[in-house]
């Protein structure tokens, strides 16, 4: 992403109200911060070998628990809404 810059210069006789209003004019004519809410949730992918080793460990350990659940080790799955 290209950077942007906004200067603003504060006039002689020009009070900060003013000053703060004309540089959020310059922002908003900018994009700038419609560029940045656009890209504000963008997560970037995870890589091929990362997913892999992520995947392998989760059937690893399913197999694991799965497992213990038939040596006795481990009590059966409760389902959320179900009373001890």
């Amino acid at each position: 992403m290209a950077k942007t810059i906004v200067q603003v210069d504060k006039n002689p006789n020009e009070n900060n109200a003013s000053v703060l209003r004309r540089f959020s004019r310059k922002i908003q004519e900018s994009g700038i911060i419609h560029k940045v809410k656009a890209n504000r949730y963008n997560e970037r992918e995870e890589s091929k070998l990362k997913a892999k080793k992520s995947a392998l460990k989760r059937m690893a350990r399913r197999k694991e628990i799965e497992v213990l659940r038939k040596l006795g080790k481990i009590g059966e799955r409760r389902t959320r809404n179900t009373r001890r």
